[in-house]
């Protein structure tokens, strides 16, 4: 028997699971969701109960926290979150945590949206803030986040047979839908916010006629991106979700503004005499309306210039308004994963026929890179399942580079990872399954500074695919992976490599790429067969 030895160097295990274990980890049954939104302008907690009905699962909200957080105000020219706006938020996140104390991590879900996409610091915040929260918190991207907007505002309102357009003004980003029942079909995420624009044009609370006027070209400009593919596919309802749309209908039917006969939701008329309210007050903080909240008045100009921008732009006249929308969206998403519905199956595999993945090889891989990460032995059963869909959806989406070039296609299939929109994939999740991607294959060396590298499951998917090089199946004997010494260990018996020379050089080359990363790989032939 002889073996190769390595130098030792300590193992990265990134785990899912929050820094802060909740009290009770063997709660398993989803009887209660909850859901984290860390918007632009507010953060929002919401405890949904969930109730089998004869036409499937329900949610129905049971408690709901809201703080104004307003973290898109300390975010600089130079996109850096102050200090004030980050302990705003912390301080917040610790009140959401005391909430969720009691919950199960598989039963909650936190994401984090145009702010800490766009933040310098998000990740130092991040740390911090999940701390706070006792749970991980996912910066999602501008459709994934439309996506689950889609989502909520969907299950909150009634059926209709048509298509409808959801419209969601946040703090720091707008998301526009078109959608059928609860599939969306066109989503489109833009960088105009009730913060940002409130910040950009009204920044002491002054408003006049040329200043609001300037406020709704400049929103009308960036809708105009989008407009022409919005009102050739149509709708048959305009829905304004969440916050803003909310705190504009509440002022206009409370103040009589909507146009004569309705009395709920907004219209182009009640838009129109809430500007006229507004310019005549000459600033924000002097505006005496019926239902004004006090932490709507520094974002209240800039919402209105937006959703004045979408009614002339999209030529709409009318809206509904929603309260559900991305938290609930997050909940119905949470409440698909565990049901074994998770939407990341699905997207991964729409990419594999998109990008014509060769199937039976990514089956053949992905297969074996579970079965070796079996054999490590994870002692924590929710971050091994976990681990598991991850390290296979690397190995299904692995050469989706292919599609472009074959020369140093694990590059090209890393960046598609990377930069796609992945219907639901967090930021975080899309980082992590790029680094496994651009690692199953080439050196080491590009990853040793890489946070996002996992290398337990890295190492068994680049195992699987040097023993897979043959794209067939061709039979492999029974070898054993395990990790020792701050390394892995795998044994293959000494006859079958000695059939197959170039696996054994490959093997031997593999062990020397770990070493350069200072991670011990020790490959001990045995007499076994």
């Amino acid at each position: 028997m002889a073996s190769l030895n390595r130098a030792t160097a300590p193992i990265s295990r990134a785990k899912s699971r929050s820094r802060t274990e909740p009290l009770h980890p063997m709660v398993t049954t989803p009887h209660l969701l909850a859901s984290v939104d860390l918007g632009s302008n507010s953060f929002r907690l919401i405890v949904g109960r969930v109730e089998e009905t004869p036409a499937g699962s329900q949610i129905y909200q049971v408690d709901a926290l809201r703080e104004p957080v307003r973290l898109a105000a300390g975010l600089s020219a130079e996109k850096m979150l102050d200090r004030a706006s980050q302990v705003r938020a912390w301080d917040a996140l610790k009140r959401f945590g005391e909430r969720l104390r009691d919950f199960h991590p598989d039963h909650v879900r936190a994401v984090a949206t145009n702010t800490l996409r766009v933040a310098k610091n998000a990740r130092e915040f991040l740390v911090e803030a999940e701390a706070a929260l006792g749970f991980p918190i996912e910066v999602i991207a501008g459709r994934e986040e439309a996506r689950l907007i889609y989502a909520g505002a969907a299950h909150s309102v009634p059926a209709i047979s048509g298509k409808r357009l959801v419209v969601d003004i946040g703090g720091g980003s707008t998301e526009f839908i078109i959608g059928s029942h609860y599939t969306p079909l066109i989503m489109e995420s833009l960088y105009i916010g009730c913060v940002s624009h409130s910040r950009a044009f009204f920044p002491a609370g002054n408003v006049d006629e040329y200043t609001m006027r300037q406020a709704e070209l400049a929103a009308k400009r960036e809708i105009q991106i989008i407009s022409r593919e919005y009102k050739q596919t149509g709708w048959d309802q305009a829905i304004g979700s969440s916050g803003t749309a909310r705190a504009l209908a509440e002022l206009v039917e409370a103040n009589g503004f909507n146009d004569p006969g309705i009395t709920h939701g907004i219209s182009r008329g009640g838009l129109e005499r809430l500007k006229r309210a507004l310019i005549k007050a000459e600033n924000v903080n002097r505006l005496k309306l019926i239902a004004l909240k006090p932490d709507r008045v520094p974002v209240l100009a800039g919402g209105l210039s937006i959703m004045l921008a979408v009614f002339e732009e999209l030529g709409v006249d009318y809206v509904d308004t929603t309260d559900g929308a991305l938290r609930l969206g997050v909940l119905y998403d949470l409440l698909g994963r565990s049901q074994h519905e998770d939407m990341r199956a699905v997207t991964v595999e729409g990419f594999m026929r998109r990008y014509g993945v060769d199937r039976p090889q990514a089956d053949r891989i992905r297969d074996l890179a579970v079965a070796f990460y079996n054999q490590l032995g994870e002692p924590d059963q929710e971050t091994a399942e976990e681990n598991r869909m991850f390290v296979g959806w690397a190995a299904s989406l692995h050469e989706i580079g292919l599609s472009i070039s074959h020369s140093a296609y694990h590059k090209h299939s890393a960046y598609i990872a990377s930069n796609a929109d992945m219907p639901g994939f967090s930021r975080t999740d899309q980082a992590r399954l790029a680094a496994l991607v651009l690692g199953h294959a080439g050196k080491l060396g590009k990853l040793s500074q890489s946070r996002d590298v996992e290398w337990p499951l890295l190492f068994c998917l680049r195992l699987a695919a040097l023993l897979c090089r043959r794209r067939t199946d061709v039979g492999l004997p029974g070898i054993l992976v395990s990790q020792a010494n701050g390394g892995y260990e795998v044994r293959v018996p000494n006859e079958w490599v000695a059939n197959n020379p170039l696996t054994d050089y490959s093997l031997i080359q593999e062990a020397a790429e770990w070493e350069k990363v200072g991670i011990p790989y020790r490959v001990v032939y045995t007499d076994e067969q």
